[in-house]
């Protein structure tokens, strides 16, 4: 068995191609949340410390990212996050629940080139769908409100920031509100052999019970050609540096597999 995992790990190393300038410039996209290119992310994070039972949860983000042409100078980019949640007492003695959670869909109008001074942007409507299985995987409540993101990248260097907030309009009456910010300003370095360094934070105010979370990312990846399908793997430690009352604390962690489909 240990021959067979050795021959099998030495065959796809030897399809692996040695990264050069389409790889650095794809890694480079992946770092522009309104590139035009397709992307399939599927991140893994891991968090610990909700409520008083020190809680733990796991929840695989399923990431669709998809550019749609409207005319020679605007896009449309569709951005959608459907978490896959495992989790184990977060609030006091709660069991154990798995399942979906609430999907999160994200349409950007972007313009296809940068502006004179190299500025991205792109705006649009967020979306709060209540695809949860469980009551403890959902808000019960549909969302909507604004997002955009801008940026810009100079050499090897990407940032800027994407931001958002949802209100909630309709669903389980019984059920708090729905009324949060998502702020993410990001930074990420892009080497020449498609390694990409990227620090961030996806902070989330709660208008309703009035506090933070404020996770910092630290992240590293790496842009790889495996039987000519362009990967993207990436591992990374969060801190909590602000978190509320029930939520995590400390350290978490996240990987992520993304596959690419340039044009």
């Amino acid at each position: 068995m240990k021959q067979l995992f050795v021959l099998g790990a030495l065959a796809l190393f030897c399809q692996m191609a040695p990264a050069g300038a389409q790889d650095a410039d794809l890694a480079k996209k992946l770092s522009n949340p309104v590139a035009s290119l397709i992307s399939v992310p599927f991140q893994w994070n891991y968090d610990h410390g909700f409520g008083p039972s020190d809680g733990n949860k796991v929840t695989l983000n399923i990431q669709p990212v998809v550019p749609i042409t409207l005319n020679e100078h605007w896009n449309l980019i569709s951005r959608t996050i459907v978490p896959v949640v495992w989790q184990d007492d977060i609030a006091g003695n709660s069991g154990t629940q798995f399942g979906l959670s609430d999907t999160t869909q994200s349409f950007f109008f972007s313009p296809k080139e940068p502006t004179s001074g190299g500025i991205i942007w792109g705006l649009g409507p967020v979306m709060l769908l209540p695809t949860g299985t469980d009551d403890l995987l959902s808000s019960r409540k549909w969302g909507a409100g604004p997002t955009g993101v801008v940026l810009r990248q100079s050499g090897p260097w990407t940032y800027g920031g994407l931001a958002n907030h949802v209100w909630s309009f309709a669903g389980d009456g019984n059920r708090s509100d729905v009324n949060s910010t998502f702020l993410q300003p990001f930074l990420s370095y892009t080497t020449k052999d498609a390694w990409t360094f990227t620090l961030n934070s996806e902070s989330t105010y709660n208008w309703t019970s009035n506090e933070w979370s404020v996770p910092v990312n630290a992240m590293v990846a790496k842009l790889v050609t495996i039987d000519k399908q362009p990967i993207s793997l990436q591992a990374g430690v969060r801190y909590y540096a602000v978190s509320s009352d029930n939520g995590p604390e400390g350290f978490g962690a996240r990987a992520a597999v993304t596959f690419l489909f340039p044009k």
